[in-house]
């Protein structure tokens, strides 16, 4: 009979391609988990992994299983999420996802809040990018991430949040030599600065950019925006800065802080978690509290 044991056991040596590290990660003895993964293989009459030097992988008949298998933990994560909530709103814990472009100036609002309010809650925090919190989401292995959109991913279901207005933020001495507020079609004059391929932000900026006009685009990149303004200080450019950034990141010198001329070009923050998910009430809470914690009335999507 096929054990809820073996499914966690296989996913993890799937994931780490090594028995030994599985069983590391397991906190078990390599022949424990050797014994494990061979009934699972007699069980389904055919190899799962093939082992070699370079490690172990999956065969053509384990990459068809490892699907189901991602699809059943998921869904006992849920449940276990279920069991978890008692009779707390949240519950005991929830892993939430947040881009790299929110995390930094939401964290420091929202964790005061959720321990005035939910004080038994657990709240664990992964921090990445869009694309590696979607995959997470779907493994289960989050319950829920604030992210902008738009998202490539029909199979998740979002919360709307509020809107981040864009502020452009250039060299302290080109301030005055601009209008203000700042017309959109000023930024094809400016030299663009973007963050690095695969966050969100230069998305959303690279498209801002695009209506504004031709432009000229910095061959600067970097992982975070905090960095992207020290180059701005530096006078290698300008760049597009969210609302919620701004109070933390205008602090250094060098810089000037534009608002833009209305309609600002703004980006849209979603809380998005599973279809199947059973917290949706507990979701619906948690994006009240994000939005509270930002100042803002209420989702949108409320």
């Amino acid at each position: 009979m096929l054990t809820l044991r073996q499914i966690r056991y296989f996913q993890t040596l799937a994931e780490t391609h090594h028995f030994g590290r599985a069983a590391r990660r397991l906190n078990i003895s390599q022949p424990a988990l050797s014994g494990q993964i061979a009934q699972l293989e007699d069980l389904m009459g055919t190899a799962l992994f093939t082992r070699g030097p370079a490690g172990v992988f999956l065969t053509a008949d384990g990459e068809l299983v490892a699907d189901r298998v991602r699809r059943i933990l998921t869904e006992v994560r849920d449940l276990e999420s279920l069991a978890d909530r008692k009779a707390s709103v949240l519950g005991s814990r929830l892993r939430v996802g947040m881009i790299a472009t929110v995390a930094p100036y939401l964290l420091p609002r929202l964790l005061p809040v959720l321990a005035a309010e939910v004080p038994g809650l657990e709240c664990q925090v992964r921090e990445s990018i869009t694309e590696r919190l979607i995959e997470d989401l779907k493994n289960g292995e989050i319950d829920c991430a604030v992210l902008a959109e738009p998202l490539e991913a029909p199979d998740v279901e979002t919360i709307t949040l509020f809107d981040d207005p864009f502020h452009l933020a250039v060299p302290a001495n080109l301030a005055a030599t601009l209008p203000d507020p700042v017309p959109l079609h000023e930024l094809s004059r400016q030299r663009m600065i973007l963050l690095e391929e695969g966050h969100c932000l230069r998305t959303q900026a690279l498209d801002i950019c695009r209506i504004a006009g031709d432009h000229e685009l910095a061959r600067l990149g970097a992982t975070s925006l905090t960095t992207i303004l020290r180059m701005v200080a530096g006078g290698l450019g300008a760049t597009l800065i969210p609302d919620m950034a701004v109070a933390d990141e205008a602090k250094g010198d060098g810089i000037a802080i534009m608002r833009m001329t209305a309609p600002a070009p703004s980006r849209r923050l979603v809380l998005t978690f599973r279809p199947t998910a059973v917290r949706r009430n507990d979701y619906a809470a948690f994006a009240e509290i994000l939005c509270r914690s930002m100042d803002k009335a209420s989702p949108l999507g409320a």
